[in-house]
């Protein structure tokens, strides 16, 4: 009965962030079909954002001035609930405005950010917020991944940027891993791929390229140390 009543309290508490979340977007999808200046702006961003034309990025960031580098913060954290463009993606924006050492740092502090938001919220409101945002299925998924095999967990999830990098930081709050733990993780398994985006940024295809073989390399990799843990487990 206890357990009961305590579920239902958490569920009725997850619902105002959730009801939050949609009223924001509610309000941006009608400001930007009611507002012009704002559909432009999305637009825009749009545009100049996925163009890979590293100028165009460059000179588009720059016109917020020294406001640049926490815009891209901001857009990162934002990501996790509208996936409107993929961090990795954003990452690459960092590095092509503000060149490989700034434009790495820029990346590391969107990371740190976005990663200490969304382990809060898996802390602080609830698994039943964080089913709404990722679903019930993948939230087991990382679930049963994080408590298996942990710090290896989140540092693999951020190495590869084809991962559920949002996911892991929802759970690793929910299943109260240790912050320092989680973020000392993320930072560890973001900078391979931070310093292979600073160095290869200049030359998209080539970072595509790289960026999928490398993925495939550190799956195969991954999938092989599973296999040996759970082969010494038996």
């Amino acid at each position: 009965m206890e357990k009961s009543l305590k579920k239902d309290t958490s569920n009725k508490k997850s619902k105002l962030p959730f009801f939050l979340s949609t009223g924001v977007l509610a309000i941006l999808v009608l400001c930007y079909f009611f507002i012009p200046s704002v559909e432009h702006f999305f637009n825009e961003a749009w545009y100049v954002l996925t163009s890979n034309d590293r100028e165009k990025i460059t000179q588009w960031v720059s016109q917020f001035g020294l406001l640049g580098p926490i815009v891209i913060i901001i857009a990162m954290i934002v990501q996790m609930f509208l996936v409107i463009i993929p961090s990795i993606i954003l990452m690459i924006v960092a590095i092509l405005a503000y060149g490989p050492f700034w434009g790495s740092l820029v990346v590391f502090a969107s990371v740190f950010a976005a990663s200490s938001v969304g382990y809060s919220i898996g802390k602080y409101l609830g698994q039943g917020l964080v089913e709404k945002i990722i679903g019930r299925k993948s939230e087991q998924k990382v679930a049963n991944f994080l408590e298996e095999y942990g710090f290896w967990a989140v540092f693999v999830t951020r190495l590869n940027p084809f991962l559920s990098n949002d996911a892991i930081s929802f759970v690793g709050g929910l299943l109260q891993m240790g912050y320092w733990k989680f973020i000392r993780a993320t930072l560890v398994g973001i900078a391979p791929l931070t310093i292979f985006i600073a160095i290869f940024g200049e030359n998209i295809e080539s970072l595509k390229s790289g960026l999928l073989w490398g993925s495939l390399v550190c799956l195969i990799l991954f999938g092989f140390y599973i296999w040996w843990d759970k082969k010494e487990q038996h």
